[in-house]
């Protein structure tokens, strides 16, 4: 990650809008198509599998986008691919994150596309 993604991700973290999206993807038939067995899949394969699994899909953004344990579930399992990844700071941000959703510290902002 360079500096300005970075700053971008910072300023995404303190807007309570931590980019999910841009976890490292898994090969999209791992799982969904039966190519590998679940068995053969990496610890870090398993855990992108899992994120890409509970991250919101845009059509169900408006839906979920204030579900705690949704939001917490999805910040969690993007924090446990890059904690897999060796990227600890990028972990951390999205366990505290999952902990905000958790304990109400933090909520969903206004969607962008309202009111303009």
């Amino acid at each position: 990650m360079n500096m300005s993604d970075s700053s971008q991700v910072t300023s995404q973290i303190v807007s309570n809008q931590v980019p999910i999206k841009a976890l490292p993807s898994p090969r999209a038939s791992s799982l969904s198509d039966g190519a590998k067995p679940v068995s053969e899949l990496s610890t870090v394969e398993l855990a992108q599998a899992l994120a890409e699994r509970l991250a919101i899909a845009p059509d169900d953004w408006h839906r979920l986008k204030s579900n705690r344990k949704v939001r917490a579930g999805e910040q969690a399992a993007a924090a446990l691919v890059y904690l897999l990844k060796d990227q600890p700071q990028e972990a951390l941000a999205r366990l505290h994150q999952s902990v905000g959703w958790l304990d109400r510290s933090i909520s969903a902002p206004p969607c962008p596309t309202h009111g303009h």
